[in-house]
């Protein structure tokens, strides 16, 4: 039995997916206390969405394959309680939410788990009301599911599954698709309903820096053992030693400069840094890149090959709704690499649905070199068959990194694997003037992100000019050339990286905010930092 007041206890538990060769999670043991705030770290496919499939009762019973040992969720055993009797106890959000939002209203959708608990009317009226406006989406009660971008569909998902107060609450990658005010704003958020409501946490991200101020502790997985459990501060010192891929970029900074202690924040980036004496002028330029103008440049240039895409005074408007792009010219020429960004919203997807042809404008137009690819925010419209192979193919399931897993299903990926996946088989099609991913980097860890990144670099060489809607602000520092930042609709920068992402507050990296912007990435953070430290001057 589990120990009084223990929420979540495991022993010596393991699982193995139907097919699989191996188990995703061998001799699991761990103990979560009320009111604790856990952070899930690994790289994809270490086992961490499993481990939440698990606690919530998906797994074994959904997914079906083989458990062995204990793994008891609120005093319940995991094996004979399923995913109905633990929803009690935990509520889940997992990577999808598209797939996880069933009814056609978000008020409705936030409605349904308390009418299913038999909760009286002004009793529903109220939760819904107060939840909303907690998670920020008190203004799109009475909006139309289909109508929201990825990253509200992902807050009224997790808004619906916090609505009536879970004990423990179970997350996957949710701010995967917020956009970086959001996606902080989501996490202290969590911090709140985990210190004043006295909810449990349980958060599996790539994006580890998001959390690592929040949490009390890190569970590292690796090939689905635990391999660290440690509080921050030790997870950081671990992972510099055992695990670089899963270190955040202020502490890769700090590691190649030989700093010590390792920062879990920018803030304590900020501090190390004043304390070293090597903290960059905030008016320096980032390493390589000289500081230009302030102001907006198109993406065309005045000679120079055709575009592979353009639109012209591009407008899409929601009957009876808003604009959602506003009179938008914008050219992209072959073999240029471009990370668009923007808030939730902004009107991103948008434009790439307008750019392949999914959609039409409500005025200007759009003009194409050739075939345009397109991978969209959700990879099971890609994934239709029982078998990966089936879908991508002997050479696209190695490619994804997947080999092995042939005749695995592809419900039983990892969100990363998935994404990998759908993105070979858009990929398969013949050559394509222009290829646009709408954040593809969703579930992926690092190791496979420089992997995409290298890709693109490769696509973009072969004469495909590239466009990545993004909330990565890292991953855009290592593959774009060119950013367009959108506001609500407009465009509102277009320039080099160094400039957007090394010139703003919210859209830019961290070690960028640790620097006050003279570097983006950690490589070119140590490289200023040791110029600095030798010439007594700030990197110009």
């Amino acid at each position: 039995m589990a120990e009084p007041g223990c929420l979540v206890r495991a022993r010596r538990f393991s699982y193995r997916y139907p097919e699989a060769a191996r188990p995703s999670l061998t001799d699991v043991s761990l103990i979560v206390e009320p009111g604790t705030f856990t952070l899930l770290a690994g790289a994809s496919g270490s086992g961490k969405s499993t481990l939440l499939r698990a606690l919530c009762g998906l797994v074994p019973h959904f997914h079906g394959g083989e458990a062995s040992g204990e793994l008891e969720v609120g005093e319940m055993d995991v094996r004979e309680h399923g995913p109905g009797e633990l929803a009690a106890v935990c509520g889940t959000v997992f990577q999808e939410p598209e797939t996880q939002v069933v009814l056609g209203g978000v008020r409705a959708e936030l409605e349904l788990p308390l009418e299913h608990r038999g909760e009286p009317p002004g009793a529903v009226a109220r939760a819904v009301e107060e939840t909303a406006l907690a998670l920020g989406v008190g203004h799109l009660l009475d909006r139309r599911t289909d109508t929201l971008s990825g990253g509200e569909l992902q807050r009224v998902a997790i808004a619906a599954a916090m609505v009536h107060g879970p004990r423990l609450l179970l997350l996957d990658e949710p701010t995967s698709q917020l956009d970086p005010v959001a996606g902080d704003e989501l996490v202290w958020l969590l911090r709140r309903l985990n210190e004043d409501w006295g909810t449990a946490v349980v958060i599996a991200e790539h994006r580890v820096e998001r959390c690592l101020p929040v949490a009390d502790r890190v569970i590292a997985l690796v090939d689905g053992q635990i391999a660290c459990d440690a509080a921050p501060p030790r997870f950081l010192e671990w992972a510099a030693e055992s695990a670089p891929a899963l270190t955040t970029p202020a502490s890769r900074l700090f590691s190649l400069a030989g700093l010590r202690p390792l920062p879990t924040s920018v803030k304590e980036a900020r501090a190390g840094l004043r304390r070293a004496g090597l903290a960059a002028a905030r008016d320096s330029a980032p390493v390589g890149e000289p500081r230009r103008p302030a102001g907006r440049r198109p993406w065309r240039r005045r000679r120079g090959p055709a575009p592979a895409l353009a639109c012209r005074d591009l407008w899409y408007e929601i009957e009876d709704g808003p604009a959602v792009l506003r009179g938008i010219t914008l050219e992209l020429l072959p073999g240029v690499r471009v990370g668009l960004m923007g808030r939730n919203g902004a009107g991103k997807s948008t434009l790439l649905r307008l750019f392949k042809g999914l959609a039409e404008p409500t005025r200007g137009s759009v003009e194409r070199a050739g075939q345009v690819a397109l991978l969209l925010q959700d990879p099971g419209g890609y994934l239709i068959h029982d078998h990966v192979v089936d879908d991508a193919g002997p050479a696209g399931v190695a490619r994804a990194g997947v080999a092995g897993r042939e005749r695995a299903n592809p419900r039983d990926l990892s969100g990363g694997e998935r994404q990998r996946l759908a993105l070979e088989v858009v990929l398969a099609a013949p050559a394509s003037a222009a290829v646009l991913l709408d954040e593809p980097t969703r579930g992926m860890d690092r190791l496979h992100r420089e992997a995409l990144a290298a890709r693109i670099r490769e696509l973009a060489g072969g004469g495909a000019g590239v466009v990545v809607a993004t909330h990565d602000s890292e991953f855009v520092a290592e593959f774009a050339d060119r950013v367009v930042l959108l506001g609500q609709g407009v465009v509102i920068a277009d320039g080099p990286p160094a400039e957007v992402l090394g010139g703003g507050r919210h859209f830019s990296t961290e070690v960028a905010r640790a620097t006050d912007g003279a570097a983006l990435t950690p490589e070119q953070g140590a490289a200023a930092l040791a110029f600095a430290d030798l010439s007594g001057e700030p990197v110009q």
